[in-house]
């Protein structure tokens, strides 16, 4: 059997070589200041008159899930420690492997930075309220499911970095229909970050079906057996118990349709094609029953989404006043 530690060195050599694709060069790069109003300008004060304008025009759920996906983002520092304690994954700080996790924890950091200043200037978001929240989430931590495995993390990143670009990207087009063509703007530009880091993380998966199919596939299979958890599943408010908030989140995000239980069923058919995982070879007899079950696995869950109602009971945050 390969190990783990012998597929990732065979692949850094494919991360290296490609690293100038995967990552934006820090001078090419957007950052915050580049879609918010400048307060060292005079007319500062009218362009934040301005962006609280056409903050009005968010509706309360939306308005729920911007801040609910900002606070997804400014739980960086627990992503970071996370893949960072992959096995094998991260020995040599100038290896391909580090500089990957470098860059996109650089990349994307800019998301919460940018929509923490957003929500702090559009003067509808009780600002503490917001910040507990994402202290809590960054001390309660998570549990993904994917151990110290990263043939298991990149399962995951994959599905999730797919999410959240749907996630950013709907919300996005729901602020230009309300009137917020900046904040589509700033919602397009993460989305556009979680699509390409999204790229890289099914391509390394793709790597790894070429020289240890079995293993992975065994992987992918208890992944979705477990069910992908979004990172923030923990979220909570102040005097809220652990994971509550992040229940009447995602129901504010179904009735929106920002994200809904057949998009989590369509990324795992996009997987499934892009990793072509019908046409693999070589597998184990207990890898094979695993493709057998992930290949299964989108129909079932087609069978139990149509079955569950739209969340209606409509939830008072303490994020909004």
């Amino acid at each position: 059997m390969t190990s783990r530690r012998e597929v990732l060195q065979h692949l850094e050599s494919f991360l290296t070589e490609n690293l100038d694709s995967f990552l934006k060069k820090v001078e090419d790069s957007w950052q915050p200041a580049d879609y918010l109003p400048d307060a060292r300008n005079e007319s500062f004060l009218n362009e934040v008159r301005q962006l609280q304008e056409r903050a009005q025009g968010l509706s309360y759920d939306l308005l729920a899930v911007l801040i609910g996906d900002t606070i997804t983002e400014e739980a960086l520092p627990n992503y970071e420690a996370w893949l960072i304690a992959m096995d094998d994954i991260n020995r040599d700080p100038n290896n391909g492997w580090a500089r990957w996790m470098r860059g996109w924890t650089s990349e994307e950091n800019r998301h919460g930075d940018l929509l923490n200043r957003y929500l702090y200037l559009c003067g509808r978001v009780n600002m503490r309220e917001f910040e507990t929240s994402t202290q809590f989430l960054i001390a309660d931590g998570f549990d993904l499911g994917t151990g110290q495995d990263p043939y298991r993390a990149f399962v995951y990143t994959s599905y999730q970095e797919t999410a959240t670009n749907i996630s950013h990207r709907r919300v996005g087009q729901l602020a230009r229909k309300a009137g917020d063509d900046q904040l589509s703007k700033i919602c397009g530009m993460i989305a556009g970050d979680e699509a390409r880091h999204a790229r890289v993380y099914k391509s390394f998966v793709e790597k790894i079906f070429e020289v240890d199919q079995s293993e992975m596939m065994l992987a992918f299979e208890d992944m979705m057996r477990k069910k992908i958890v979004m990172p923030a599943h923990y979220m909570r408010e102040m005097g809220v118990d652990i994971g509550k908030t992040f229940g009447h989140f995602t129901d504010a995000a179904q009735r929106l349709g920002v994200y809904t239980s057949s998009d989590y069923t369509d990324i795992l058919d996009g997987l499934l094609t892009d990793w072509k995982i019908a046409s693999i070879t070589g597998l184990t007899d207990q890898a094979e029953k695993a493709r057998d079950y992930v290949m299964a696995l989108p129909n079932r869950l087609r069978r139990v989404a149509d079955r569950m109602p739209v969340p209606k009971l409509e939830y008072k945050f303490k994020w909004i006043d």
